[in-house]
């Protein structure tokens, strides 16, 4: 990689964690104030960068689009979205859609709810360790490849159970239970998680809405080409793709033959 390219990266990553002066980018860099002010307009002039009134420069349009695009690529956002927005009608809480990435979570979708007090987590990271979503996502790992030591005793509960919860996510007062999200093979693609302030909602009603949220996890499942288990319900989760829907009917008709 060039020495440009790779001052252009670093400055862009650094723009993520705020605005920066033009002394601040210089500084971040270890670079002189003019080759600073090159980098920052060549990204302004392509859109990753603008400059403010008060002379600092922030991220630009151009990212948030190229932001967008990636997190479409991701099949399972677009299967997942009427799910989350029917489960969001239903129980008035937050709903996430998040992926494990680079060994963190990702969040690739979010409906927000009636008590959502903070900005959209879309496209935002959070660790795996102490977290619901990350617990869910950890415990939905092959034993074999990734985890040849098999699971944690914590990890191998919450995949028994099929949901996890937690009550101080991210290290945020957030209450949240989270279910996987299975693809064919029933290899856990995302996680799917209901989420709201712990001063608003007890802990105890959230976890009233785990039947909702794994009938959620399962249509999704089902809809992106896992297989359904006795936990997915169809009058429950509605929104299902008409493709499916044969598929299912025949599936439960069969089942009640049997």
């Amino acid at each position: 990689m060039s020495q440009s390219v790779d001052r252009a990266l670093t400055l862009l990553a650094a723009l993520g964690d705020g605005p920066l002066s033009l002394e601040q980018a210089a500084t971040r860099l270890g670079v002189h104030k003019s080759t600073a002010l090159r980098l920052l307009r060549d990204l302004e002039e392509h859109g990753f960068a603008r400059r403010e009134p008060d002379l600092r420069y922030r991220l630009g349009g151009r990212v948030l689009s190229l932001a967008h695009r990636a997190l479409e690529e991701i099949d399972v956002r677009q299967v997942a979205a009427p799910y989350l927005a029917a489960l969001n009608a239903r129980c008035g809480f937050t709903v996430q859609l998040a992926v494990l990435h680079d060994g963190e979570v990702l969040y690739v979708d979010e409906v927000a709810g009636q008590h959502a007090a903070r900005p959209p987590r879309i496209g935002r990271r959070a660790p795996v360790t102490g977290t619901a979503v990350g617990r869910v996502l950890l415990a939905g790992l092959p034993e074999d490849g990734e985890r040849v030591d098999g699971l944690p005793p914590e990890l191998a509960a919450v995949r028994r159970r099929g949901w996890a919860a937690e009550s101080a996510e991210h290290r945020e007062p957030v209450t949240c239970v989270a279910a996987p999200v299975a693809g064919s093979g029933g290899r856990t693609v995302a996680a799917c998680a209901l989420s709201a302030p712990a001063s608003q909602v007890p802990p105890a009603e959230l976890a009233r809405m785990v039947p909702e949220l794994l009938c959620t996890a399962e249509a999704i499942s089902l809809a992106y080409g896992g297989s359904p288990t006795p936990r997915w319900c169809e009058n429950r989760c509605g929104a299902r793709p008409a493709g499916r829907a044969s598929r299912t009917s025949g599936r439960a008709s069969a089942a009640r033959r049997r």
